[in-house]
Parts: structure tokens; sequence; C-alpha cells
């Protein structure tokens, strides 16, 4: 167990020190702010629609490891996805981030990636650092104008 913990860290490390997707996409019909002030995270989420498709995203900011590597693997799980499926996708996350889902072994092999957050909900401030990229995500397909806040 402790290997894929150590595999789990070091991806962690990788989106954090690599983005990937971080970007402003240009020509963005969707977008959002969204902060984490018990941690300092801030964080622009925006998107390119085709419909209910999400044909590019991308996000700046400024925020911890956790915070960091989630909008980046985020990013990457979206990518292509219709709207339903990126709700179920969050819904997912959101259940293994908080620990609210047990240990499904399906909702994990769905998430792919993102089960490296597994173990965050042994550490609720953490949660909130990797939540806020995901709640700024739905902000931005509900085209909510207001900031999004973890608190």
């Amino acid at each position: 167990m402790s290997e894929l913990n150590d595999l789990y860290q070091e991806v962690i490390l990788d989106h954090n020190r690599r983005p990937r997707n971080f970007s402003t996409v240009p020509d963005a019909n969707r977008s959002a702010e969204g902060y984490n002030p018990l941690c300092g995270d801030r964080i622009t989420v925006t998107l390119r629609m085709n419909g209910d498709r999400i044909e590019e995203i991308g996000f700046q900011g400024a925020g911890c490891a956790i915070s960091t590597a989630s909008a980046s693997l985020m990013t990457e799980a979206v990518k292509g996805k219709r709207e339903a499926e990126i709700d179920e996708i969050f819904r997912d996350f959101h259940l293994l981030a908080t620990g609210d889902g047990g240990r499904h072994g399906s909702q994990i092999e769905r998430l792919g990636s993102l089960a490296v957050f597994g173990g965050i909900s042994q550490y609720p401030v953490r949660v909130k650092c990797a939540t806020l990229a995901w709640h700024t995500l739905k902000a931005a397909l509900e085209n909510r104008p207001e900031p999004v806040s973890t608190e």
C-alpha cells in the first residue's frame, strides 16, 4: 500500500510542477472564478463549449499543490465530455474526496487518474483545496457570474 501512496503522491507533485491546460482559453464562452480563503487558492476556469460539450478548457491562478494538481487533472478528465458526463464525474470525485462514497471499486475505476485524491478525505482542510477547481468548473458551466468560495 505504501508504494501506491508514493505513486499517488508523485502524480500530484507532477501535476503541481507541470500543470496541464494551465492557460486561458482563447474565445472562451464561459468562465468562473474561485477562491479558497483558508489556503489562499485562487483559480479562474475558462471554457469553450460546443453545445453541451467542453471543446477546450484551461485554468489560471495560484494555489497549493493539491489545488493545482486537482485543477490540472480535472481539465484532462473533462475535456471533450458532455455536461451530463461531467456531472457524474463531479459527483464521483466529490464523494471520493469527502469520503462520503466509501471505496467503491467502480467509482474509483470511473475516475481513473483522479483516484489519486482518494486519501484526501482524511485531511478535511485539504478537501476544499481539492474541490475548488471542480466547484469553479460547475459555476462556469452554469454561467454563474459571482465568484465561487469554498466557505
